[in-house]
């Protein structure tokens, strides 16, 4: 038998184009497969989004679909935002800041890699987080307020977050432990 400690936690993911292929399919498949229903969100629903590298994710759901209040109910668990050149233009949709706000408020999991790091800087969460990142936005966590440390995962309450393609085992151990129910 399977061990799926995720069934009945449903999970939101952020798609468009040009997403880091690696830090959107890793985590999304390491999460369907601990039993956890994943949905992917885009800026159009049943679009087939193109990653950095070329390869497709279609999405499930329209980020302005995403019903805000419900993220403190328990219909959704968690939200994983990857990397590449997408959280970059996603970051500037009040839709997606608006989910990233709910999300903290109800302090779910928020896990971001890479680049994915612009969106919960934007959303304004990471004022006071440990968190890491891409090299390339390290000033940018610094000047949001966040405690930088370059490790291949930090896991700061609800937050958790990576570097780099090479950090996506640590990254989803990470992401697992913060959504594991609680022992006893």
């Amino acid at each position: 038998m399977i061990d799926q400690p995720l069934t009945g936690k449903r999970i939101l993911l952020f798609v468009a184009d040009l997403y880091e292929d690696l830090e959107l399919w890793y985590p999304r498949l390491r999460l369907l497969e601990a039993g956890a229903e994943v949905v992917v969100a885009g800026p159009d629903s049943g679009v087939e989004y193109a990653g950095k590298n070329g390869y497709p994710c279609r999405s499930d759901a329209a980020i302005r679909d995403i019903d805000v209040a419900e993220i403190a109910t328990d219909r959704w668990a968690g939200l994983v935002v990857p990397g590449g050149f997408m959280p970059d233009k996603l970051r500037r949709e009040s839709d997606v800041l608006d989910i990233v706000r709910a999300f903290d408020a109800s302090e779910k999991l928020i896990a971001a890699i890479c680049h994915g790091g612009w969106i919960p800087i934007s959303a304004g969460v990471y004022a006071g987080v440990r968190v890491t990142g891409s090299p390339g936005i390290r000033d940018d966590l610094i000047n949001a307020g966040a405690l930088f440390e370059d490790q291949s995962v930090v896991v700061d309450r609800h937050f958790v977050s990576s570097r780099k393609p090479d950090d996506l085992p640590d990254f989803c151990r990470g992401i697992l432990n913060v959504l594991r129910p609680p022992a006893g």
